[in-house]
């Protein structure tokens, strides 16, 4: 389902550059701002970094010009100060829900103005209100985190956009059983010579070596350096 974020009269231009980043963050491309103060909206179009989201985005002058071609609207209050005519839903509740809407329909997820929120007029074209969990001793959070948390929590539902970028520490595929066996090899060689092994128990030990290998699953990196260590450990206790 294809979701636009809707700023409805947005009055600071960090927080507009800031909602567009967090788009941009987490797949997100359809921006449209409800009567912006213009001083704040040239200010904003021309801030270094803004990126194509701030460049693609619409001015729409009335809500309903904005929202007129979307089937499902979202309005994000915390509903402290206004006579809500319906409970909002969390956030985590409402994106769980919102992966069973029909793919082909379009949403948009409606933020209300840094002073005011979203007024009662505003709330009235909502199927449903959204309320993102916060203390009760500061409910409300500045717009551009807003738009932030609500994106990553869509993403998050939908298994994140595509070309998501990955972190790895290193890409070293699992140790296979011969690796693995010249580590046991080494290692047991060693605590023979440390006198670890009784004369008895021997094979059970080193089978549960083996077992402890595997549930550790290492990987060829993970062996390469093992095996380093236990070859300078070996060489410096047979040097004496």
């Amino acid at each position: 389902m294809k979701w636009r974020i809707v700023l409805v009269r947005p009055r600071n231009p960090l927080n507009i550059g800031a909602a567009g980043r967090a788009m941009a963050n987490f797949g997100f491309g359809d921006l449209v701002l409800v009567a912006p103060f213009d001083p704040v909206w040239r200010e904003t179009r021309s801030a270094v970094g803004a990126g194509h989201i701030l460049k693609s985005a619409r001015v729409a002058d009335s809500l309903p010009e904005a929202i007129g071609d979307c089937n499902f609207v979202v309005g994000t209050t915390t509903g402290s100060r206004r006579n809500l005519d319906r409970d909002p839903v969390s956030l985590t509740e409402f994106t769980s829900a919102a992966q069973e809407l029909p793919s082909r329909l379009r949403g948009a997820i409606l933020f209300g103005s840094e002073k005011t929120g979203l007024l009662n007029e505003h709330l009235s074209y909502c199927h449903r209100l959204v309320r993102i969990p916060t203390t009760a001793g500061c409910p409300s959070m500045n717009l551009g985190q807003a738009v932030a948390v609500c994106c990553y929590e869509l993403a998050r539902a939908a298994g994140f956009p595509k070309g998501e970028t990955t972190v790895r520490v290193h890409s070293s595929q699992p140790a296979n059983i011969q690796s693995l066996d010249h580590v046991l090899d080494r290692a047991a060689s060693l605590l023979d010579l440390a006198g670890y092994f009784k004369p008895k128990g021997r094979q059970a030990q080193l089978l549960k070596l083996r077992r402890l290998a595997l549930d550790l699953g290492l990987s060829n990196h993970d062996v390469r350096v093992i095996g380093g260590v236990l070859a300078q450990l070996e060489w410096k206790v047979k040097s004496g």
